[in-house]
C-alpha cells in the first residue's frame, strides 16, 4: 500500500501535468497497477482492520430482551441474569450501545444569554490573611460578578457581609462593569434575601438599592450551585489561577493586584465561548441600562449623641468626633474606606475606616481641641487657690513634735 502523499502526488502528476501512466511509473519507482488503483480511487489509502467477532455478539438477542423490559437496567444487573462470566468491559461497550435503541434521548437546552441581559453575582472569600493593622490580620470576603452574554469579570473586597457594605461594593463592581444588566442573580445571603413560606424576598435596604438603579432580581433556591454556575466558575478560576502564591499588604492592596489581573483574565480565550470576554464587552455594555442621574448611597447611616468622650462607636471600633459636638446629635456615615461625622451638614471627623477590631482612633486634631476647650473650662487660678494641708498637725497630735 503506497503512502497518503505518494498518492496524491500520482494523481497530481496525472491531472496537472498530464503525465502518462508509463511516465508516473517511472518517475515514481511503483507499478503500473498502483498507479492505475490510485487515479481510479477517490479516497486516500488507509488501513482498515477487519472486524472480528466478539464474545458478547452471541449473548446481543438476551440483552436486546432484557432492555426491551427494563430499558435501564444496569449492565451488572444484566451480566447475571445472562451468565456472563468474561470482563464487564466488553458487556457494558455493548449494553451502552443497545440501551440508546430502547431508552428515548434525553436533550437539554444549551444555556445561552442575550447582550446585557443578566449578571451573575456571590461572595468569595479567599483562604488568604490580609494585614488590616495594629497587628492583626482578616479575611474578609470578595464580591465577584460576571456577565452573562460576555463573561467579563468584576471583583472587589469589601470589608464584611454586611447589608451596606455588600450594596457599597456591589455599586462599585456595576461603575467598573460599565453598565447595569436587567437582572441580577444572587445567592440566598441573608443581607439580601429574606426567606418567608419558602419564598425569598429582597430585604428593604436591597430593594431602595436596586430600586433607583431600576434593576430586576432572581434568587437562587438553596443549595442549587449550579443555577450560577457562571460566577461559580469565576470564583474557581480566582482560586486557582490568580490567589496562588500572592502575598497582599492591606485590603487596599488585594483590589489593586485583582484589578489589574481582572484586566488580563478578561483579555484571555474563554473554553466556551471560543473568543475573549473583551470582544464582547462593548456589545454587552450598549445592551445594558444606563446608570440614573443619582446614583444610590448604600452607605451605613445612623444618628447618635456624642458623650464627654467625643467618641462614635462604629462595628467594634470608636472614632474621635471634634468635642464641640459633645451632648449634640450627630450623622455618621459609614462607607467602605472612611467614617464621616457630621452636624447640621458640617463635617466633623472623617477618619479611614479600620477593620482591626477593637481600637480606639483619636485624630490629634481632635485632642487639641480638647485640651484648648479643658484650659478654658479649668482656669488656671483655681489650680493656685487649692488649699494645701499642713502635715505637721499630725505630729502635734502624736507629741511626737
Amino acid at each position: 500500500m503506497i503512502s497518503v502523499e505518494d498518492w496524491a502526488e500520482i494523481r497530481r502528476l496525472h491531472r496537472a501535468e498530464g503525465l502518462s501512466i508509463r511516465e508516473i511509473t517511472r518517475r515514481m519507482a511503483v507499478s503500473r497497477n498502483t498507479v492505475r488503483a490510485a487515479l481510479r480511487a477517490e479516497s486516500p489509502p488507509g488501513y482498515v482492520r477487519a472486524l472480528r467477532p466478539w464474545a458478547v455478539d452471541a449473548f446481543e438477542p438476551a440483552i436486546r430482551e432484557l432492555l426491551a423490559q427494563h430499558p435501564r437496567m444496569p449492565a451488572t444487573v444484566i451480566a447475571e441474569r445472562i451468565g456472563w462470566e468474561r470482563s464487564m468491559t466488553q458487556l457494558k461497550l455493548r449494553v451502552a450501545e443497545l440501551r440508546r435503541l430502547f431508552v428515548p434521548p434525553d436533550p437539554v437546552q444549551r444555556t445561552e444569554y442575550s447582550p446585557g441581559e443578566l449578571a451573575q453575582w456571590d461572595l468569595w472569600f479567599p483562604p488568604a490573611d490580609i494585614p488590616v493593622g495594629f497587628d492583626q490580620v482578616a479575611r474578609p470576603p470578595v464580591l465577584v460578578g460576571v456577565a452573562g452574554y460576555s463573561r467579563w469579570i468584576v471583583g472587589r473586597m469589601i470589608p464584611s457581609r454586611q447589608a451596606h457594605d455588600i450594596l457599597c461594593g456591589h455599586l462599585a463592581c456595576l461603575v467598573e462593569l460599565g453598565g447595569i444588566p436587567k437582572v441580577g442573580v444572587y445567592d440566598n445571603e441573608a443581607a439580601l434575601a429574606a426567606r418567608h413560606g419558602g419564598r425569598a424576598k429582597p430585604t428593604e435596604a436591597f430593594d431602595r438599592f436596586r430600586g433607583v438603579l431600576g434593576m430586576g432580581v432572581v434568587f437562587c433556591k438553596p443549595a442549587d450551585p449550579e443555577a450560577k454556575g457562571l460566577v461559580e466558575r469565576a470564583i474557581r478560576y480566582l482560586e486557582t489561577s490568580f490567589l496562588p502564591g500572592r502575598s497582599f499588604e492591606s485590603v487596599e492592596d488585594f483590589n489593586t493586584q485583582l484589578a489589574g489581573w481582572l484586566v488580563k483574565a478578561n483579555r484571555r480565550l474563554h473554553r466556551v465561548l471560543r473568543c475573549r470576554p473583551l470582544d464582547r464587552i462593548v456589545e454587552d455594555r450598549r445592551a445594558m441600562m444606563g446608570f440614573p442621574p443619582a446614583l444610590p448611597d448604600p452607605a451605613l447611616r445612623f444618628s447618635t449623641r456624642i458623650a464627654r468622650d467625643h467618641h462614635v462607636r462604629v462595628d467594634t471600633c470608636d472614632y474621635s468626633v471634634h468635642p464641640r459636638a459633645i451632648g449634640r446629635r450627630v450623622e455618621v456615615r459609614v462607607d467602605l474606606d472612611s467614617v464621616v461625622v457630621t452636624l447640621g451638614g458640617d463635617e466633623l471627623a472623617r477618619q479611614p475606616r479600620s477593620l482591626a477590631k477593637h481600637r480606639t482612633l483619636t485624630d490629634p486634631a481632635h485632642v487639641a481641641a480638647r485640651a484648648a476647650l479643658r484650659a478654658v473650662t479649668t482656669p488656671a487660678a483655681a489650680v493656685d487657690d487649692i488649699e494645701v494641708r499642713d502635715l505637721a498637725i499630725y505630729d502635734r497630735a502624736l507629741g511626737v513634735a
